[in-house]
């Protein structure tokens, strides 16, 4: 498809800077670039209808990891570097919060996050609650104070430990809320963005980037990629695209449930939302089928999330699933997001492992201070 003059003229001739994807990373970019270029002609690109990875389709935790995921993250990570991650969430969060406010993305802390173990997982449980002074002693610096401490099972939870790890700082909020202030936001400024392209990929020309998209092609100064899941497919290395599924229940009577909780070094997370429960996780049920770019749902997954709501979460409580999806995160070998330069003019923020919430804003803004 060949541009018209008045297409060519209105949206694609003299851009200054292109942001390929509208989610957290993207839209915080454009925010960014707004503010440090005040007449800059900036355009985002999203390939899908909404943000297509997991920004509109996560399970809206304000988390920066349960206890037992990061004892897992100290068998890859030096202390140093997990400490730095968890800095990096927490800070990344306070910058959410800050630039958009808590009421406008739904921010709730009620008692914090907790951390749920099975009784079939001893051994899980006594290391958590053996390294419980060592992990608040590391992460001192980040939090000032301690971070976890053991609760007692007030909300009744079936087949755990009558206690669990808790994190008080933690929350959960709306993401639909997040994602539709921060659009917004974006929009007061001198910022286009346009659904439905698909960049299928780019070449420098010595002053600028050539975008080649399904349809058509167009020429901007600086091109920056926040396509997190997706990046492997415009040549980023060290990215892979993990999918993570959700459930989400009908209302349910009298929901006692208020939180965050996490099973299983965090590859299982439920809170409450609308009076119902919100579930997602089981990767670890099929690691390599789950390693995809593809939406969708898993017989093998959403039994095992049916069979914790029922054994688990509300064991004596009856409950109908209203909904379900799936959303695309971005993982590598290392939990440290990709923020870097690829040539003169295209850089990239990528990698977020499954921590967009709490680093998204953040690796936006870093990803725009490259310029």
């Amino acid at each position: 498809m060949n541009l018209s003059y008045w297409e060519y003229k209105t949206w694609f001739s003299n851009i200054d800077f292109t942001i390929i994807g509208s989610g957290i990373v993207g839209l915080s970019c454009a925010l960014n670039l707004q503010r440090q270029y005040p007449k800059a002609r900036i355009l985002v690109l999203e390939k899908g209808s909404l943000p297509q990875g997991a920004s509109t389709k996560n399970a809206g935790f304000a988390c920066f990891g349960s206890i037992s995921e990061i004892i897992s993250d100290l068998r890859s990570h030096s202390e140093s570097e997990v400490q730095e991650l968890v800095k990096r969430r927490y800070e990344g969060i306070k910058l959410l919060r800050n630039t958009l406010g808590d009421l406008n993305i739904g921010f709730h802390r009620y008692d914090g996050g907790h951390e749920l173990f099975v009784k079939a997982n001893a051994r899980l449980y006594e290391e958590c609650r053996s390294k419980l002074d060592d992990i608040n002693e590391l992460l001192e610096p980040v939090f000032f104070e301690k971070a976890f401490q053991v609760n007692e099972n007030s909300f009744e939870f079936a087949n755990i430990y009558e206690s669990y790890i808790s994190n008080r700082f933690e929350g959960q909020l709306h993401t639909g809320k997040l994602m539709k202030t921060l659009l917004e936001k974006v929009l007061k400024g001198k910022t286009t963005i346009l659904n439905a392209v698909r960049v299928t990929g780019f070449a420098e020309t010595g002053n600028g980037v050539e975008v080649a998209t399904e349809k058509f092609d167009f020429k901007t100064d600086k091109l920056l990629i926040a396509t997190n899941g997706f990046a492997s497919e415009l040549a980023i290395e060290n990215v892979r695209p993990a999918r993570a599924q959700v459930l989400i229940t009908r209302p349910i009577k009298n929901l006692h449930i208020k939180g965050t909780f996490h099973l299983d070094e965090g590859y299982y997370y439920f809170r409450n939302i609308d009076n119902r429960i919100l579930l997602g996780g089981g990767r670890n049920l099929d690691f390599k089928g789950e390693e995809t770019s593809e939406f969708g749902e898993t017989d093998i997954i959403q039994n095992k999330l049916e069979t914790l709501l029922t054994d688990t979460i509300l064991p004596k409580t009856h409950l109908e699933v209203d909904r379900r999806w799936s959303g695309i995160m971005g993982i590598g070998d290392q939990k440290r997001p990709i923020v870097k330069q690829l040539s003169d003019n295209v850089c990239c923020g990528v990698r977020l492992g499954g921590m967009g919430i709490a680093i998204g804003s953040a690796v936006g803004r870093e990803l725009a201070e490259l310029i």
